[in-house]
């Protein structure tokens, strides 16, 4: 398993050396806690599989280029060691689930995801 995690990483270091300040999202209710959160300030949802080469290519790409302060609030799901939690994420805001996966949420809606290469912080502010 430690081959792995020098390869891609974990979940606990992407979060302690981020610039992003993520919130782990870890537990159902955080959820119904997003959506009214949503409504005051948007709300980010990082989707991340820790075993693909991709998703965390992607990851650090999209975190160099985080330039948006306090604009909104940033989460991060780890969808292989909280799959459940990804499923319902795609249920309750009627996307298709991906990995990696970026979803802006306003007003307790997606308004804007985006997966693979698409993730892009500048592709992200058209929608702030």
């Amino acid at each position: 398993m430690s081959v792995f995690k020098n390869l891609f990483g974990s979940s606990e270091e992407t979060r302690s050396t981020s610039n992003v300040g993520w919130r782990p999202l870890t537990d159902l209710g955080q959820l119904n806690e997003i959506i009214e959160e949503s409504v005051d300030k948007p709300v980010i949802l990082f989707k991340h599989s820790t075993r693909c080469g991709v998703s965390r290519m992607t990851l650090k790409q999209f975190e160099n280029e985080y330039d948006l302060g306090d604009s909104v609030t940033p989460y991060f799901l780890d969808l292989l060691e909280y799959r459940s939690l990804s499923n319902e994420v795609a249920q309750r805001f009627g996307v298709e689930h991906q990995s990696p996966q970026l979803l802006l949420i306003r007003n307790g809606s997606s308004v804007y995801d985006a997966s693979h290469s698409a993730i892009a912080v500048d592709s992200l502010k058209r929608y702030l």
